[in-house]
């Protein structure tokens, strides 16, 4: 008997590891881009082009994201759009060290891609993030699942383990278009 809840108990684990390694985000229907993303994708021809890389494993990968997102977190200061724009949501780098989500975000995908991580497995995605409010991260797909860097933690996390509610995300492939994502505790609130 003492046998048997120890195999139902590494099942158990076994499964619900699966589940959450190795899952990409799921998504669904083509969907507009978000306000001030298509200026930042003139601007920034990384952000929707598709450039050379190195193959990276998924070790030296991980270990690439994580380097990048702590830097990234540890060098800008967190502050929201100048007041003074007429676009209330403006998506650029960083300016004089200070920047909001999608600067972060932009920021990490234009220092992994120098950095040799191929542009076309990485995707920006807009989530519910805390306080119920819109936050976008930076999505990175590896072998191992699809993580997320995010400027409010310097941990970088397999999707499904954020809590985060995803709601639309930059199409990995046709790198201009966006897709609908629905995927997390909340996502049935919007189907």
């Amino acid at each position: 008997m003492r046998r048997l809840f120890s195999l139902a108990g590494f099942l158990f684990i076994l499964l619900h590891f699966q589940a959450v390694a190795g899952s990409s985000l799921p998504v669904t229907r083509s969907i507009g881009a978000p306000v001030g993303f298509a200026v930042a994708c003139a601007k920034y021809k990384w952000l929707c082009g598709r450039m050379a890389a190195q193959q990276l494993n998924d070790q030296a990968g991980t270990a690439l994201l994580q380097k990048v997102n702590r830097a990234v977190n540890g060098r800008i200061i967190p502050a929201e759009d100048r007041p003074s724009s007429r676009n209330k949501d403006v998506w650029s780098l960083p300016v004089a060290g200070r920047g909001d989500c999608e600067d972060y975000a932009l920021q990490k995908m234009k220092d992994l891609i120098e950095a040799g991580f191929p542009s076309n497995r990485l995707a920006l995605s807009v989530v519910i993030g805390p306080h119920d409010q819109n936050h976008v991260v930076l999505i990175a797909r590896t072998d191992g699942g699809d993580y997320v860097l995010d400027n409010l933690t310097s941990a970088v996390r397999l999707w499904r383990t954020t809590g985060y509610t995803f709601l639309a995300t930059q199409d990995f492939q046709s790198r201009t278009g966006w897709r609908v994502t629905l995927a997390g505790p909340r996502s049935g609130e919007f189907s």
